[in-house]
C-alpha cells in the first residue's frame, strides 16, 4: 500500500476527527466510509422519477397547499 500526502485545512481535519467511530480509527477509514456513502447503490425507480416530475409540474403550475390549509382540511390543530 502506498501513501499520499494530502493538504487539508485545520477545520476539515477537525471535522474528520469528529467523524471517527473510535479514537484510533484512521483518517483513511473515515474518508473511505464517506466515499462509500456518496455512491447511491439504489438509483431511483422509474416510478419515483415520474412522481418527482409530477410534483415539480404541480409546483410550476402553482398547485400547492400551505401547511395551515392542510391542517384545516384534516382537522389538525
Amino acid at each position: 500500500m502506498s501513501a499520499t500526502t494530502v493538504w487539508i485545512t485545520p477545520e476539515n481535519k477537525s471535522r474528520l476527527e469528529a467523524l471517527k467511530r473510535h479514537p484510533k480509527e484512521s483518517y483513511n477509514d473515515v474518508i473511505a466510509r464517506l466515499l462509500d456513502m456518496a455512491i447511491d447503490d439504489e438509483p431511483l425507480s422509474e416510478e419515483a422519477i415520474r412522481g418527482i416530475e409530477e410534483a415539480l409540474e404541480d409546483i410550476r403550475a402553482g398547485r400547492l397547499y400551505s401547511e395551515d390549509e392542510i391542517k384545516k382540511e384534516f382537522g389538525v390543530e
